[in-house]
């Protein structure tokens, strides 16, 4: 049997750490951050325990890489909806929304993010955050900003400060809410990205929850490009 070549090595490595960053999100949503062990996620992912100290330092690191993804993933689907649009107030009501939603939808997960945030490691840069970064000043640029190194930071700080508050144990508060204070600060129209539906308990008028298993695809053929 001959070897096989460099190329089909990378797309296998590449299938490998898909599965991990898509467990890692999906047992940390269910149990928590301290309940969910690297064993556990090599088990949920299908592959050798080894593999998750190959690819990632540390749990911590796994998780927020793979908390990146879906985040930038979750905007990126959300700037690029039909009907497409490069209007600036538009998208940025769709990134506000995008990422409340997570909040929203993903409670466990999105207090888990944000608590790891405040660890002493802290913050831990990775390529999926860098893209997550990229769409968020490439939306404030389109949204008129002539700073956009000054501005994109108050943005992100905004939406964290928002996600913090609509997940925070015993005292959350609703994404309505924080989504208006958030339209007011941008001078965005209520009826841009997706409004909350009236007859709802906070949802929005599309599904209630994302789909996370598009954004680790290992198939090339549905991968998001």
């Amino acid at each position: 049997m001959s070897p096989r070549s460099a190329l089909v090595n990378e797309e296998l490595r590449r299938r490998s750490k898909e599965r991990l960053l898509h467990a890692a999100v999906e047992l940390v949503d269910e149990r928590g951050y301290e309940a969910t062990t690297l064993g556990d996620i090599a088990d949920r992912a299908g592959s050798a325990r080894g593999l998750v100290s190959y690819y990632f330092p540390g749990k911590r690191q796994l998780v927020q890489s793979a908390v990146h993804r879906l985040m930038h993933r979750t905007l990126e689907e959300a700037l690029e909806r039909e009907p497409r649009t490069d209007d600036g107030g538009e998208r940025m009501a769709r990134a506000i929304d995008a990422i409340l939603g997570l909040a929203r939808d993903r409670p466990v997960l999105m207090r888990q993010h944000m608590a790891g945030l405040l660890q002493a490691e802290g913050f831990l840069p990775c390529p999926e955050q860098r893209r997550l970064a990229e769409l968020l000043s490439d939306t404030v640029a389109r949204h008129g900003s002539r700073d956009v190194e000054s501005d994109y930071p108050i943005l992100r700080a905004l939406l964290m400060g928002a996600v913090y508050a609509a997940v925070m144990p015993g005292a959350p508060m609703s994404v309505p809410m924080l989504r208006a204070e958030l339209f007011k600060r941008y001078r965005l129209d209520w009826e841009m990205g997706v409004p909350p539906d009236p007859g709802g308990t906070g949802g929005t008028k599309e599904k209630d929850r994302t789909d996370m298993a598009r954004f680790f695809a290992t198939d090339p053929e549905t991968q998001s490009k």
